[in-house]
């Protein structure tokens, strides 16, 4: 978890089509305090899928 008063966190993000947990990056959650949701490639699924953020 994040210390007192820093804006960044790290994410994970999760495969919406095969459920696994391909990638990790990091976020100001004082700007974006939703889920975030990108399209990233999925080697599983051999193709870009939509990702988003899933609690660790």
């Amino acid at each position: 978890m994040a210390k007192k008063g820093e804006a960044r966190i790290i994410i994970h993000l999760q495969c919406t089509e095969c459920k696994r947990i391909n990638y990790t990056t990091t976020k100001n959650r004082r700007n974006t305090p939703d889920r975030l949701e990108l399209r990233k490639y999925c080697p599983w699924e051999k193709r870009h899928t939509v990702h988003r953020e899933v609690k660790k």
